[in-house]
Protein backbone atom coordinates (compact mmCIF):
# COMPACT_ATOMS: atom_id res chain seq x y z
CA UNK A 1 0.00 0.00 0.00
CA UNK A 2 1.36 3.42 -0.91
CA UNK A 3 1.56 6.47 1.38
CA UNK A 4 -1.70 8.06 0.25
CA UNK A 5 -3.84 4.95 0.63
CA UNK A 6 -2.22 4.08 3.95
CA UNK A 7 -3.01 7.55 5.25
CA UNK A 8 -6.59 7.33 3.94
CA UNK A 9 -7.07 3.93 5.59
CA UNK A 10 -5.74 5.20 8.91
CA UNK A 11 -7.93 8.30 8.97
CA UNK A 12 -11.02 6.40 7.93
CA UNK A 13 -10.43 3.67 10.51
CA UNK A 14 -9.79 6.06 13.41
CA UNK A 15 -12.78 8.24 12.55
CA UNK A 16 -15.11 5.25 12.32
CA UNK A 17 -13.65 3.69 15.47
CA UNK A 18 -14.19 6.90 17.43
CA UNK A 19 -17.81 7.10 16.33
CA UNK A 20 -18.37 3.41 17.14
CA UNK A 21 -17.00 3.78 20.67
CA UNK A 22 -18.96 6.95 21.31
CA UNK A 23 -22.17 5.20 20.25
CA UNK A 24 -21.33 2.29 22.52
CA UNK A 25 -20.77 4.62 25.45
CA UNK A 26 -24.00 6.53 24.78
CA UNK A 27 -25.96 3.32 25.31
CA UNK A 28 -24.70 2.86 28.87
CA UNK A 29 -27.27 3.50 31.61
CA UNK A 30 -26.89 6.60 33.77
CA UNK A 31 -24.30 8.03 31.37
CA UNK A 32 -21.81 5.42 32.52
CA UNK A 33 -21.96 6.49 36.17
CA UNK A 34 -22.43 4.43 39.29
CA UNK A 35 -25.43 4.94 41.55
CA UNK A 36 -23.69 7.86 43.27
CA UNK A 37 -23.77 9.76 39.97
CA UNK A 38 -20.08 10.55 40.26
CA UNK A 39 -17.86 7.49 39.84
CA UNK A 40 -17.66 5.62 36.54
CA UNK A 41 -18.81 2.04 36.16
CA UNK A 42 -16.32 -0.62 35.13
CA UNK A 43 -17.97 -0.85 31.72
CA UNK A 44 -17.63 2.90 31.21
CA UNK A 45 -13.95 2.76 32.08
CA UNK A 46 -13.49 0.11 29.42
CA UNK A 47 -14.95 2.40 26.74
CA UNK A 48 -14.29 6.12 27.20
CA UNK A 49 -10.49 5.81 27.50
CA UNK A 50 -10.57 4.06 24.15
CA UNK A 51 -12.29 6.86 22.26
CA UNK A 52 -10.08 9.40 23.99
CA UNK A 53 -6.92 7.69 22.82
CA UNK A 54 -8.38 7.12 19.35
CA UNK A 55 -9.04 10.86 19.11
CA UNK A 56 -5.47 11.61 20.21
CA UNK A 57 -4.08 9.22 17.60
CA UNK A 58 -6.24 10.73 14.87
CA UNK A 59 -4.93 14.21 15.63
CA UNK A 60 -1.35 12.97 15.30
CA UNK A 61 -2.15 11.15 12.04
CA UNK A 62 -3.73 14.29 10.64
CA UNK A 63 -0.62 16.37 11.28
CA UNK A 64 0.62 14.78 8.06
CA UNK A 65 -0.26 16.84 4.99
CA UNK A 66 -2.15 14.60 2.53
CA UNK A 67 -0.88 16.79 -0.33
CA UNK A 68 2.77 16.30 0.67
CA UNK A 69 3.14 12.83 2.12
CA UNK A 70 6.62 11.32 2.39
CA UNK A 71 7.43 7.76 1.37
CA UNK A 72 5.46 4.83 2.71
CA UNK A 73 8.14 3.79 5.20
CA UNK A 74 8.19 7.24 6.81
CA UNK A 75 4.40 7.40 6.87
CA UNK A 76 4.29 3.96 8.47
CA UNK A 77 6.78 5.03 11.14
CA UNK A 78 4.74 8.18 11.81
CA UNK A 79 1.54 6.19 12.18
CA UNK A 80 3.15 3.66 14.49
CA UNK A 81 4.63 6.48 16.57
CA UNK A 82 1.12 7.95 16.86
CA UNK A 83 -0.20 4.59 18.07
CA UNK A 84 2.45 4.51 20.78
CA UNK A 85 2.85 8.13 21.85
CA UNK A 86 -0.27 10.15 20.99
CA UNK A 87 -1.54 12.00 24.05
CA UNK A 88 -4.17 14.54 25.01
CA UNK A 89 -5.37 16.00 28.31
CA UNK A 90 -7.89 13.14 28.37
CA UNK A 91 -5.32 10.34 28.06
CA UNK A 92 -2.89 11.44 30.75
CA UNK A 93 -2.86 10.12 34.33
CA UNK A 94 -4.36 9.75 36.77
CA UNK A 95 -6.24 6.69 35.55
CA UNK A 96 -6.70 3.27 37.00
CA UNK A 97 -5.60 -0.12 35.69
CA UNK A 98 -8.83 -0.73 33.76
CA UNK A 99 -8.53 2.56 31.89
CA UNK A 100 -4.81 2.09 31.23
CA UNK A 101 -5.42 -1.39 29.84
CA UNK A 102 -8.23 -0.14 27.60
CA UNK A 103 -6.01 2.57 26.09
CA UNK A 104 -3.10 0.17 25.62
CA UNK A 105 -5.34 -2.31 23.80
CA UNK A 106 -6.66 0.41 21.53
CA UNK A 107 -3.13 1.54 20.69
CA UNK A 108 -2.12 -2.03 19.85
CA UNK A 109 -5.21 -2.46 17.69
CA UNK A 110 -4.37 0.57 15.55
CA UNK A 111 -0.71 -0.42 15.25
CA UNK A 112 -1.67 -3.92 14.13
CA UNK A 113 -4.00 -2.50 11.49
CA UNK A 114 -1.27 -0.19 10.16
CA UNK A 115 1.10 -3.14 9.76
CA UNK A 116 -1.61 -5.22 8.12
CA UNK A 117 -2.56 -2.46 5.64
CA UNK A 118 1.05 -1.85 4.65
CA UNK A 119 1.59 -5.56 4.03
CA UNK A 120 -1.22 -5.61 1.46
CA UNK A 121 -0.06 -3.41 -1.47
CA UNK A 122 -3.18 -4.07 -3.52
CA UNK A 123 -5.65 -3.33 -0.73
CA UNK A 124 -8.25 -0.76 -1.72
CA UNK A 125 -8.64 2.38 0.41
CA UNK A 126 -11.38 4.86 -0.40
CA UNK A 127 -10.40 8.54 -0.44
CA UNK A 128 -11.32 10.78 2.47
CA UNK A 129 -11.74 14.58 2.37
CA UNK A 130 -8.70 16.71 3.04
CA UNK A 131 -8.08 17.61 6.67
CA UNK A 132 -4.79 18.64 8.25
CA UNK A 133 -3.95 19.83 11.75
CA UNK A 134 -2.39 23.29 11.65
CA UNK A 135 1.01 23.88 13.17
CA UNK A 136 1.11 26.18 16.22
CA UNK A 137 2.67 28.88 14.03
CA UNK A 138 -0.12 28.62 11.48
CA UNK A 139 -2.81 28.77 14.17
CA UNK A 140 -1.22 31.85 15.72
CA UNK A 141 -0.94 33.60 12.36
CA UNK A 142 -4.57 32.89 11.54
CA UNK A 143 -5.82 34.18 14.88
CA UNK A 144 -3.84 37.38 14.36
CA UNK A 145 -5.20 37.86 10.86
CA UNK A 146 -8.82 37.36 12.00
CA UNK A 147 -8.28 39.87 14.76
CA UNK A 148 -6.90 42.42 12.30
CA UNK A 149 -9.41 41.81 9.49
CA UNK A 150 -12.60 41.08 11.43
CA UNK A 151 -12.02 42.42 14.93
CA UNK A 152 -12.04 39.02 16.62
CA UNK A 153 -11.26 39.46 20.31
CA UNK A 154 -9.95 36.62 22.48
CA UNK A 155 -11.37 34.09 20.07
CA UNK A 156 -14.84 35.68 20.06
CA UNK A 157 -16.85 37.64 17.51
CA UNK A 158 -20.39 38.93 17.08
CA UNK A 159 -22.87 38.95 18.71
CA UNK A 160 -20.68 38.84 21.82
CA UNK A 161 -18.54 41.88 20.99
CA UNK A 162 -19.40 45.35 22.19
CA UNK A 163 -17.46 46.98 19.35
CA UNK A 164 -19.09 48.50 16.27
CA UNK A 165 -20.70 46.07 13.86
CA UNK A 166 -19.35 45.64 10.35
CA UNK A 167 -21.70 45.49 7.39
CA UNK A 168 -22.98 42.16 6.17
CA UNK A 169 -23.24 40.38 9.51
CA UNK A 170 -25.91 37.68 9.74
CA UNK A 171 -26.57 36.12 13.15
CA UNK A 172 -28.60 32.91 13.28
CA UNK A 173 -29.54 30.60 16.13
CA UNK A 174 -27.11 27.79 16.79
CA UNK A 175 -29.88 25.28 16.14
CA UNK A 176 -30.06 26.43 12.53
CA UNK A 177 -26.87 24.57 11.67
CA UNK A 178 -28.29 21.27 12.91
CA UNK A 179 -31.47 21.37 10.84
CA UNK A 180 -32.28 20.03 7.38
CA UNK A 181 -29.80 21.05 4.68
CA UNK A 182 -28.55 24.23 6.34
CA UNK A 183 -24.89 23.23 6.50
CA UNK A 184 -24.96 22.18 2.86
CA UNK A 185 -26.38 25.61 1.97
CA UNK A 186 -23.37 27.20 3.65
CA UNK A 187 -21.00 24.89 1.81
CA UNK A 188 -22.78 25.60 -1.46
CA UNK A 189 -22.12 29.33 -1.17
CA UNK A 190 -18.42 28.67 -0.68
CA UNK A 191 -18.30 26.22 -3.57
CA UNK A 192 -19.90 28.81 -5.82
CA UNK A 193 -17.26 31.29 -4.69
CA UNK A 194 -14.61 28.75 -5.69
CA UNK A 195 -13.37 28.09 -2.16
CA UNK A 196 -12.28 24.45 -1.82
CA UNK A 197 -10.75 24.65 1.67
CA UNK A 198 -11.55 26.26 4.99
CA UNK A 199 -9.59 27.16 8.11
CA UNK A 200 -11.17 25.98 11.39
CA UNK A 201 -9.97 27.47 14.68
CA UNK A 202 -11.37 26.09 17.92
CA UNK A 203 -11.45 27.44 21.47
CA UNK A 204 -9.42 24.40 22.51
CA UNK A 205 -8.12 21.31 20.80
CA UNK A 206 -6.66 21.10 17.31
CA UNK A 207 -7.11 23.68 14.54
CA UNK A 208 -7.50 22.51 10.95
CA UNK A 209 -7.27 23.21 7.26
CA UNK A 210 -10.10 21.14 5.80
CA UNK A 211 -12.09 20.39 2.69
CA UNK A 212 -15.22 22.52 2.30
CA UNK A 213 -17.21 19.28 2.02
CA UNK A 214 -16.63 18.55 5.72
CA UNK A 215 -16.87 22.15 6.91
CA UNK A 216 -19.67 22.38 9.51
CA UNK A 217 -20.02 25.70 11.41
CA UNK A 218 -21.47 24.29 14.62
CA UNK A 219 -20.87 24.76 18.32
CA UNK A 220 -19.69 21.38 19.61
CA UNK A 221 -18.25 22.29 23.02
CA UNK A 222 -15.34 24.47 21.97
CA UNK A 223 -16.35 27.67 20.20
CA UNK A 224 -15.33 27.85 16.55
CA UNK A 225 -14.07 30.37 13.99
CA UNK A 226 -13.86 29.70 10.26
CA UNK A 227 -12.49 31.59 7.26
CA UNK A 228 -10.19 31.03 4.29
CA UNK A 229 -7.15 32.48 2.58
CA UNK A 230 -9.17 35.26 0.91
CA UNK A 231 -10.19 36.75 4.30
CA UNK A 232 -13.48 38.00 2.85
CA UNK A 233 -15.80 35.93 5.04
CA UNK A 234 -15.96 34.66 8.60
CA UNK A 235 -18.15 32.39 10.74
CA UNK A 236 -18.28 32.26 14.53
CA UNK A 237 -20.21 29.64 16.53
CA UNK A 238 -20.58 30.64 20.18
CA UNK A 239 -21.60 28.99 23.43
CA UNK A 240 -24.51 31.47 23.60
CA UNK A 241 -26.45 29.49 21.00
CA UNK A 242 -25.60 31.67 18.01
CA UNK A 243 -23.73 31.29 14.76
CA UNK A 244 -22.67 34.51 13.04
CA UNK A 245 -21.71 34.91 9.39
CA UNK A 246 -19.82 37.86 7.98
CA UNK A 247 -18.79 39.20 4.57
CA UNK A 248 -19.25 37.23 1.36
CA UNK A 249 -20.74 34.24 3.14
CA UNK A 250 -23.38 36.34 4.89
CA UNK A 251 -24.33 37.99 1.60
CA UNK A 252 -24.48 34.65 -0.19
CA UNK A 253 -26.73 33.06 2.41
CA UNK A 254 -29.19 35.95 2.45
CA UNK A 255 -29.34 35.79 -1.34
CA UNK A 256 -29.69 32.02 -1.81
CA UNK A 257 -31.47 30.73 1.32
CA UNK A 258 -35.20 31.55 1.21
CA UNK A 259 -35.82 30.38 4.80
CA UNK A 260 -32.89 32.21 6.34
CA UNK A 261 -35.10 34.81 8.05
CA UNK A 262 -36.82 32.13 10.10
CA UNK A 263 -33.46 31.26 11.70
CA UNK A 264 -32.35 34.78 12.60
CA UNK A 265 -31.35 35.17 16.24
CA UNK A 266 -33.95 37.47 17.89
CA UNK A 267 -31.38 39.13 20.13
CA UNK A 268 -29.53 40.55 17.14
CA UNK A 269 -32.64 42.18 15.77
CA UNK A 270 -33.53 43.54 19.19
CA UNK A 271 -30.24 45.41 19.11
CA UNK A 272 -31.23 47.03 15.87
CA UNK A 273 -29.10 44.86 13.57
CA UNK A 274 -30.01 42.56 10.76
Amino acid sequence: MDSIRLHWASRRYLTARYEELQREYSQLPNDGRQADGYHYTTEAKRIFPRYNVVDAMLIEVERLDPDRLPGVDIVTSTLLAASENAESPFTKPPHDEIQAQAMAEERRLFAANVQRWKARPSRRADPVPYRRVLTPEESSAWRTSLQQRWGVQNGGWHPLLSSSVLQDVLVLTGESMWENDSVDRVRRVLRELGRPRVIELREYGADYLLDVEIFAPRYTGPEGLWSDEHHDWIVYASHEGTVAFGGALSTGLVTTWPEVDSWRWPGWQERGHG
